[in-house]
């Protein structure tokens, strides 16, 4: 595995995993929602962020991380690379080389709340509402280097 810069001729691949990786673990997220993040993200969202990938010895990209103003604005992880320790290389490449000191995450994604407290993040505040003003309630979390 290789974590690599994206170009935008990377997008049409980075969404693909996006979307697969919210419909495997986003299950509060309805339909609507996802049709009307997608051409955002694709449009809009890569170009915010630093963006960085990995890619398998095939050369095809799993997952992926996007850093802005020392925030993980986003990992995604195609299913079928999920659990084998690729999130927790990015997250960890992230805060060493694109000093990520926070990330937010959605109050009913459990499963990545605890991910995000085994790598040392610690939970600091909530709001009730997404950064698109849906009733998706966000916990706000720091890296605790102290922890790791």
């Amino acid at each position: 595995m290789s974590i690599e810069v994206t170009t935008k001729a990377d997008y049409e691949r980075l969404i693909e995993v996006w979307e697969a990786s919210v419909r495997a673990t986003h299950d509060f997220l309805p339909e609507k929602n996802i049709a009307e993040l997608k051409p955002l993200i694709l449009k809009h969202y890569f170009d915010a962020v630093e963006l960085r990938c990995f890619k398998s010895n095939n050369g095809v990209i799993g997952g992926f991380i996007g850093v802005a103003e020392n925030n993980i604005e986003m990992l995604f992880i195609a299913p079928e690379f999920m659990s084998r320790g690729f999130g927790k290389r990015l997250v960890e490449y992230a805060v060493e080389q694109l000093r990520a000191t926070k990330v937010d995450v959605n109050e009913q994604n459990s499963s990545a709340l605890a991910f995000y407290e085994h790598l040392g993040f610690v939970k600091a505040g909530r709001s009730p509402l997404d950064g698109q003003g849906n009733p998706f309630p966000l916990i706000h979390m720091n890296y605790n280097n102290a922890s790791h």
